[in-house]
């Protein structure tokens, strides 16, 4: 999906913007529970809502990878529901993805079309929270110094609470791994 003229370049600032007032830098990792917390948006897990519902209970131990996270809302009050039983950095990343549609304004919209029963989809929504919730988690300072080699992916991965997935993502997208390059034919041309 390609998201409109200038939206990554302010969604870039936004979540400089969001650092600043938490109070952390491009090279610190940004907690996602902090942030909500920021917010004044709950998170619920997944597994706290086990014993009221079933359905919670299948997707904690039958069928994990169904269910990631979702915001709910009732009036202006949001809150947000996310699955435990992933690993710590799919949650971060989860959890940075529903906030960022908090942060964007959009707007709720039911889960699933009443008529067909299928579920509903906003995909300029679902890219654009994608993108931010990667540049929430992933400053482009980071990316370009692991493309440079200055900090080990390893590294970042822990220090960031980020999947490889997530950090190879933000090292292409952020055009890390090409500006790396370029400075290394500079240096040796």
């Amino acid at each position: 999906m390609r998201l409109r003229r200038g939206f990554k370049a302010e969604a870039e600032a936004l979540s400089a913007s969001i650092r600043g007032e938490l109070g952390i830098g491009p090279f610190d990792g940004l907690n996602p529970r902090r942030l909500a917390e920021h917010l004044y948006i709950p998170i619920l897990q997944l597994s706290d809502l086990a014993s009221a519902s079933s359905g919670a209970n299948y997707f904690l131990q039958n069928d994990s990878e169904v269910f990631s996270a979702v915001t709910v809302f009732d009036g202006s009050f949001r809150a947000v529901i996310h699955n435990d039983a992933h690993s710590l950095a799919r949650q971060n990343s989860n959890l940075a993805h529903e906030l960022a549609h908090c942060l964007l304004f959009h707007e709720p919209t039911p889960a699933l079309d009443h008529i067909a029963g299928s579920r509903t989809w906003n995909s300029t929504h679902e890219a654009e929270a994608s993108w931010l919730a990667g540049a929430l988690l992933v400053t482009p300072q980071v990316a370009l110094a692991t493309a440079r080699g200055t900090l080990t992916e390893q590294h970042v991965r822990q220090r960031l609470g980020v999947s490889k997935k997530m950090l190879d993502w933000r090292l292409k997208v952020t055009g890390a791994y090409i500006r790396a390059k370029r400075e290394r034919a500079m240096r040796a041309g």
